[in-house]
């Protein structure tokens, strides 16, 4: 060929035999739709802005949102392919009821009128805390409240906490000890001002990617990146010092790194004096930390730890921003209190470039800690032990403080409750534990105990298959409302579509069943989101999460409103913390002194290898909705063992070999992926599968005994080789349907690229 394509047209013609794509078909056929819908992803954190396109009461496709300040239109593999979950035919559109012969499409009615009966008669039986409720903050901040409303009023019980116990509550204990207010001090712009960029426990390319293009731009103006972890995942690749750690030594590293920045006298002595307290009890906590004592226990040499804390110490700007992998520890709310000292001794916060974020994991995982659907929290981030925190809510609620039930226990503790048999009925919302929770057997067990569980979502998860009923509710697209991203930037989630059959948003089943209860009179006033929000509005004024000032115009219009917002002319605090004001009552930020401590589980000469556990690109949380768009499954169709190449030749290990790997608490078979980018005494699962597939078949029920977060990233196991025939049929399918993918994909020529 003697030149290349220079146009679409031409590249279709010339290679459309090969790329199937020939006229007519493919992009060119794309229907023009009814109107587009500026919304947001689904997926993480991030919240990036996306438009959607209908046709038909159907997402046919999106476009890029360019005007977003927080993405400017970019998107990752997951966001492009969102769209497609909506059309999927597993998605549920009638309610089911189990019958003999296992679930059966039920009348609307019916299915309701049962769930009310069933809840009335577990706790007639046995006491009003007898029922749970769990629930997911993928959904909106409305949802999220009105969860948190229903479970106490509407059904009356203690025992409701959500899946954000699994993601960011470590975070927000450090968060609140630190500065008396759990949300990221700075808007993601501050990052590319940084001269130094501290990334501890976090894989950003894969789990939160647009986050990646703020720090490249940082570095492309010179910064400095740093980054912790015990895999050289694709950020640290770009880095200019890199410190794989062993796993569940966070807290030594950064107690090192405070230890050095006392004696070289690298200290914000103004700040510390006059901005905080605790500073000398912290001191003296890391007295004994010394580079050698640090390389010990974090298996690092000592010349990358005090590079790392002269670049630090050094620096006149910086960020810190950390996420799951100093969190999912059995100390993770120390890291997190770890990671602030350094940052609070160096007075690096509240100022341009300067600061510190946790990135949040989950699509709504900001908001849904905020407004009351945990079990120790009121909305505006209140806490429900203090009496004026009751008396302001019950006020807005219209119910005595007799009547809002107290603290009740967390996510892994009403598991542990169920199967213990003192928590018998359970409504399960946007949430999968079966997958989610650690050491799955232990949780079907629990599920499999329950007298009475009825659950809302869109598609059949693993978890729902334990229910009695099943309540179709609503895609993100099907409702509007609001999330809040990462940054603590409110955003508007608007409506595209209609909920599909009998499926409806989750507040609208959540006000019904209320009234079925005899508890209407405190949600019968719910009649859209936007009422819904009008009263979150008020439950969160002149808390810390402060709501008061936003409504769904403003949002619009400014593109977001970051919180605290506590009037309507008030335009929204990006910035944290400004002049070294914190929300202590009297306005000092925290030290938090963290003496180092040993994870739950670690190596030994039965189980001598490290176990980590954590996300893909194409993949999000447990999977219910990713393993059912085709383009992501073909990039990721099933787990694997990542290992590094000297442990796998310990073992006789090579590429694709079967390899059982053995804790405590169970084993799978998985294929090796041999890999140089992870530490040779560790091993790596990615947890988006269920079953046999489950990476939390492995994981413990360790808890911080803080935050009560499981301790994921760490987990003692043993491997050896085995055969291809211990592959569970399901791995054995997805293998299978993998290689016909492959074997299907067009041949592209070479000169294309």
């Amino acid at each position: 060929m003697s030149q290349l394509p220079n146009s679409l047209d031409e590249l279709v013609h010339t290679f459309g035999p090969h790329l199937n794509l020939a006229p007519p078909g493919g992009w060119q056929d794309e229907p023009e739709p009814d109107k587009v819908v500026k919304t947001h992803c689904c997926f993480c954190g991030q919240q990036c802005g996306i438009q959607l396109k209908v046709k038909d009461n159907k997402v046919i496709g999106f476009e890029p949102w360019e005007e977003f300040p927080f993405n400017k239109g970019k998107l990752c593999p997951k966001g492009v392919k969102r769209y497609l979950q909506g059309n999927h035919p597993d998605r549920l559109h009638k309610a089911l009821m189990r019958g003999e012969h296992g679930f059966e499409e039920a009348d609307w009615e019916k299915a309701m009128a049962h769930v009310a009966t069933k809840i009335q008669e577990v706790q007639a039986k046995h006491g009003p805390h007898s029922f749970a409720v769990l629930s997911g903050v993928s959904m909106s901040n409305e949802k999220s409240y009105l969860t948190g409303k229903f479970a106490r009023l509407g059904i009356g019980t203690r025992n409701l906490d959500y899946n954000g116990r699994l993601c960011m509550v470590s975070a927000g204990a450090g968060n609140k000890r630190a500065f008396g207010v759990d949300r990221a001090a700075n808007p993601w712009t501050d990052i590319e001002k940084a001269d130094v960029i501290w990334v501890q426990g976090s894989n950003v390319a894969e789990c939160s990617p647009i986050t990646t293009d703020y720090i490249w731009r940082a570095r492309d103006r010179g910064a400095r990146l740093i980054v912790v972890d015990p895999r050289i995942t694709p950020i640290a690749r770009t880095a200019d010092l890199v410190l794989p750690l062993k796993p569940g030594s966070d807290c030594a590293l950064t107690n090192g790194i405070l230890h050095l920045l006392h004696k070289w006298d690298l200290i914000d002595w103004a700040f510390v004096k006059e901005h905080t307290h605790g500073f000398e009890d912290t001191i003296a906590a890391v007295k004994d930390c010394t580079p050698e004592w640090t390389s010990e226990m974090t298996g690092l040499p000592v010349e990358a730890i005090e590079k790392a804390a002269r670049w630090w110490g050094e620096a006149k700007t910086s960020m810190l921003l950390h996420a799951r992998g100093i969190e999912h520890q059995s100390k993770g709310a120390d890291n997190v209190s770890s990671c602030i000292n350094i940052v609070l001794a160096t007075g690096r916060i509240g100022r341009e470039g300067c600061g510190y974020g946790t990135i949040t994991g989950q699509g709504n995982g900001q908001g849904g800690r905020e407004h009351g659907h945990k079990c120790d929290q009121l909305p505006g981030n209140r806490d429900i032990e203090n009496p004026e925190h009751r008396a302001h809510i019950c006020k807005v609620w219209g119910c005595t403080d007799e009547e809002l039930p107290h603290k009740g226990v967390t996510a892994q503790e009403i598991v542990n409750a169920i199967h213990a048999g003192e928590i018998k009925g359970l409504m399960l919302l946007c949430f999968n534990p079966v997958v989610s929770l650690p050491n799955t057997d232990f949780t079907r067990e629990a599920f499999s105990k329950l007298e009475f569980m009825v659950g809302l979502d869109f598609f059949m998860s693993e978890s729902m298959h334990y229910a009695d009923v099943v309540l179709p509710s609503a895609l993100q697209e099907e409702d509007e409302g609001t999330t809040t991203s990462a940054e603590g930037r409110v955003i508007k989630i608007n409506k595209a579509v209609d909920c599909p059959g009998d499926a409806k948003p989750d507040w609208e089943i959540m006000v019904d069943l209320a009234r079925r209860l005899g508890r209407g009179r405190f949600f019968d006033h719910f009649t859209s989101s936007r009422s819904i929000f009008e009263e979150l509005r008020k439950a969160s004024s002149g808390g810390t999460a402060d709501y008061g000032g936003i409504t769904y115009e403003k949002i619009e219009k400014q593109m977001g409103v970051f919180w605290p917002c506590p009037t309507e002319d008030h335009p929204g605090t990006p910035r944290l913390f400004e002049g070294a004001k914190f929300m202590h009552p009297d306005g000092k930020a925290k030290f938090y002194p963290t003496p180092w401590r040993p994870a739950m589980e670690v190596v030994d000469a039965d189980y001598p290898v490290w176990l980590t556990t954590g996300r893909v690109v194409f993949h999000y949380l447990s999977g219910t909705q990713t393993r059912r768009i085709g383009f992501l499954v073909e990039q990721c169709p099933h787990p694997y063992l990542e290992i590094h190449p000297r442990l796998a030749e310990r073992y006789g290990l090579q590429e694709g070999d079967a390899v059982e790997i053995e804790s405590r608490r169970g084993s799978m078979v998985l294929p090796a992926k041999l890999v140089t980018t992870i530490r040779p005494d560790t091993v790596f699962i990615p947890y988006h599968w269920s079953s046999k597939l489950a990476a939390n078949q492995l994981t413990a029920r360790h808890l911080d005994p803080v935050s009560k977060i499981p301790e994921y990233k760490v987990s003692a196991v043993r491997i050896r080789k085995t055969t291809p025939d211990r592959f569970s049929p399901e791995l054995a399918e997805l293998q299978r349907m993998a290689f016909e993918a492959r074997s299907n994909q067009p041949n592209i020529p070479e000169q294309v690229f």
